[in-house]
């Protein structure tokens, strides 16, 4: 893919991870730069949600927003951002950084490219997931029971090291009932992370599918099912013992007996900022993983 050189940035959101240090320093760095190129900068910590969404509520629009952190920083920001369209150029600050563009000792030369507009725009789709209780998404206390997520939904086991049963439906027709410690329902995105860990396949980050994958599986379909992108996948828990739905690790909610979970393609998707060429993907996944040694 060329580079996009028709909109330079000019107004910068630079987020930081409150409990690394560092990160804050090299945000403070890099505001100066902005700066310095006659942009303006503006700096928030990345778990402040409400503080970025009122942010991206009030004008000047922000043209992009910079993470400092891991992963998990970033997908933060993507489900903020994405909503309104600002794409996110991930500062890799954690362990793996699958989603990260920038190494925190070399960012000076890909931000000058990204100010100055030479840079190209990664769209990656995102999931819908709503958790029906009693026919409706709400909880007891009235909280609506609606999330975004990059990487994936989780269903799977609390404490207890018991099996749960999840009845599975793809647009409406029984799958299977899935007997093993959970399932996960990823995107491209998301399936270099658990559901890699789980047996699944690797998917470009450019496919737009939904994948399907159960978690150690005991007797049951132990295949991992990649769907188009307007699949609507349904999950019905039985189990006698604690559940949880999880969004990109970082939501937890108890799912009760009979609730059931629905998965479908967003009509948002997170844009990601890219100065590498498009087959970094395949370089940086061998790296991380230190598959090439």
């Amino acid at each position: 893919m060329s580079p996009n050189t028709s909109r330079p940035m000019r107004c910068i959101g630079i987020l930081h991870h409150p409990r690394k240090p560092e990160s804050v320093a090299l945000a403070s760095q890099m505001a100066e730069l902005v700066q310095a190129r006659g942009c303006t900068a503006w700096l928030d910590s990345a778990w402040d949600e409400s503080g970025i969404t009122d942010r991206l509520n009030t004008p000047p629009r922000l043209d992009l927003l910079i993470t400092l952190g891991g992963d998990g920083t970033i997908l933060r920001a993507a489900r903020v951002g994405a909503s309104h369209g600002i794409p996110i150029l991930g500062v890799k600050m954690g362990r793996l950084g699958f989603l990260a563009e920038v190494e925190p000792d070399n960012w000076h030369e890909p931000l000058d490219l990204v100010l100055a507009g030479q840079y190209w725009l990664e769209r990656r789709l995102m999931l819908d997931v709503l958790l029906r209780r009693n026919g409706v998404a709400v909880d007891e206390s009235g909280r609506e029971l609606r999330f975004q997520a990059l990487n994936e939904a989780v269903v799977s086991r609390g404490r207890l090291a018991r099996i749960v049963r999840v009845s599975t439906w793809i647009d409406g027709d029984f799958l299977t009932t899935y007997a093993a410690d959970g399932v996960i329902v990823a995107t491209a995105t998301g399936s270099t992370g658990y559901a890699l860990a789980a047996g699944g396949p690797i998917l470009p980050p450019e496919l737009r599918n939904i994948l399907v994958a159960p978690i150690a599986p005991h007797l049951s379909l132990d295949r991992g099912l990649v769907l188009a992108e307007g699949a609507v996948v349904r999950l019905e828990m039985a189990s006698d013992h604690q559940v949880i739905l999880s969004v990109d690790g970082q939501f937890d909610v108890e799912v009760h007996d009979g609730d059931t979970v629905e998965v479908t393609a967003s009509d948002t998707s997170a844009n990601f900022v890219r100065v590498r060429r498009p087959a970094y993907f395949y370089r940086n996944l061998m790296q991380r993983l230190k598959w090439n040694l």
